[in-house]
């Protein structure tokens, strides 16, 4: 009986501090637990554990992890276990870098249960706080996005945080946005090599850094499935840590972004007149140097008269009077479905979130020869880098133009048959010829097909176009069986041409890709 009295004591005592427990939870710290949840929806990075991962790739196949969940330190404060407000600001701000009155005004709020004071607290930091040992000071640990690359693709990957909707914990630009629901369930595998995206990033950087440019871009695709394996803007921003960084940042300007081409547009204009049978690249033409258009004097970039040239003297030389030649034997309307076939009008499909279209208005609205003039040359329409690079894959794809794509999951789409393989041969012999002659992006034993473009920028204030520069060269390689194609833009260079700043570039590039997928030569090795 004595036995059975304690066995029922022991029940008492035990359904008593389960009681107890729960009262202490749901009624006496139910403000500290309110509190904490209001602060981590302000925080925007703690997240659902449950998130998947976003991986890259390498030539062996091999994944690597890009976006992930990890546990961080997460210092907070409990205000109304505080007992010098003043003291205890004193002593944290050295340690967490926040001002002493900002810190104090936060530990002294009456009644307040929970004050965030550190979100991803350093080593460091953990361990000074640990040796302060102010009373209603803690440490806990929270899970949060971990980008293991910082920078690397940062556009292209987003972040996950909170929004100015305040609609909860979510990914933001980028893949994390676009794939926000799915990535709630299921890994993302991207078609992105790791390698060739952190030598991508690297010329591009250090481009720009060289040449005092303020950004730039660079595009890797395969031609023959549209797969990205490279995507990249400059200025970026660290993931982990976004809320330091400039919104302008996020946004992505490989598909957000619209510029004017210039002379890259030159070989899309060729390839319109030979597909359509109205040149060819020996049909020949006067160049005197300036050519007179509803009253407007188009000139040549060099400001040159070249004389008696072929249509590829004209990519050769990069002549704008023939490239404005071309367009006019082509006719107008010839010449703008082409623009629409290699899908300059509409955006490419590219799961992405915020891709834009180009802007072929002035070839739209109206019939003036000195719009068609300009448009031949790259100059009065703006495109996507993304739209652009997808175009010029089309020539190296023997005329078919594919939609670009990232997630592995997906197959390769023919998006149009732009333009027949023979043209596509004739265009791509064109842009060897320019390489060859120019030599600056040639590669010993490899055949290039390239094109540069050093477009003005237009002065949206003043009207007509302003004393700086957009440089961007556009090619493909082995030019007989291309695996790769590269875009690489400079916005602004402190540099007048193309050929000192995103050729060397494009050609460190392609090096690069060509070596690490052990491509083997297509040009015969002399003996």
């Amino acid at each position: 009986m004595f036995r059975y009295w304690i066995i029922i004591g022991l029940i008492i005592v035990s359904y008593s501090a389960l009681a107890f427990n729960m009262y202490d939870l749901q009624i006496d710290k139910t403000g500290y637990y309110l509190a904490k949840a209001a602060a981590r929806g302000n925080l925007g990075s703690i997240l659902n554990p449950e998130r998947r991962g976003i991986y890259f790739t390498d030539r062996n196949g091999n994944e690597i992890p890009v976006a992930l969940n990890k546990e961080y330190p997460v210092i907070y404060g409990v205000p109304i276990e505080i007992d010098d407000a003043a003291e205890a600001a004193t002593a944290l701000s050295p340690v967490l870098g926040i001002e002493v009155g900002k810190l104090q005004t936060i530990l002294s709020k009456p009644n307040s249960q929970y004050a965030l004071l550190e979100a991803k607290a350093t080593d460091t930091q953990v361990e000074k706080i640990k040796e302060l040992g102010i009373r209603g000071i803690h440490i806990e640990s929270e899970m949060f996005r971990f980008y293991p690359f910082e920078n690397l693709a940062a556009q292209l990957l987003g972040f996950v945080g909170s929004s100015d909707k305040n609609d909860g914990i979510g990914g933001r630009y980028g893949l994390e946005s676009y794939y926000n629901q799915k990535l709630q369930d299921d890994d993302i595998h991207l078609t992105i090599d790791r390698n060739i995206q952190s030598q991508a990033e690297k010329v591009l950087e250090d481009t720009i850094k060289k040449f005092n440019a303020p950004s730039g871009s660079v595009i890797v695709q395969d031609p023959r499935t549209g797969k990205i394996l490279a995507m990249g803007s400059y200025p970026n921003f660290d993931p982990n840590n976004y809320s330091k960084s400039n919104i302008k940042t996020f946004l992505n300007p490989n598909i957000q972004s619209l510029y004017e081409p210039g002379s890259v547009f030159k070989v899309i204009t060729m390839s319109a007149g030979i597909d359509s049978g109205k040149i060819t690249p020996d049909t020949t033409f006067y160049d005197s140097g300036s050519l007179i258009v509803n009253g407007k004097t188009i000139r040549n970039w060099d400001l040159k008269a070249h004389g008696k040239l072929t249509m590829t003297g004209v990519i050769e030389e990069s002549v704008n009077t023939g490239a404005a030649f071309a367009e006019r034997t082509t006719g107008h309307d010839i010449f703008y479905n082409y623009l629409l076939k290699f899908g300059l009008d509409e955006p490419t499909g590219i799961k992405l979130p915020g891709e834009i279209s180009g802007n072929l208005r002035n070839l739209k609205t109206s019939s003036r020869d000195i719009n068609f003039a300009t448009a031949s040359f790259g100059q009065g329409v703006a495109v996507t880098p993304i739209q652009l690079i997808s175009a010029i894959s089309a020539i190296a794809n023997d005329g078919i133009r594919m939609r670009p794509y990232l997630n592995q999951d997906e197959m390769p789409l023919a998006m149009e048959n732009v333009i027949s393989a023979e043209t596509a041969h004739q265009v791509t012999n064109m842009m060897i010829s320019a390489v060859d002659k120019a030599e600056i992006a040639h590669i010993p034993n490899y055949r290039i097909a390239g094109k540069t473009g050093t477009a003005q920028v237009a002065d949206l204030i003043k009207g007509g176009y302003g004393d700086n520069f957009i440089h961007t060269y556009v090619g493909f390689a082995p030019a007989t069986d291309p695996k790769f194609t590269v875009l690489i833009k400079v916005d602004k260079p402190q540099a007048r041409l193309a050929g000192a700043t995103v050729v060397p570039a494009f050609r460190e590039l392609a090096q690069f890709i060509l070596n690490y997928y052990n491509i083997p030569p297509d040009v015969p090795i002399a003996q």
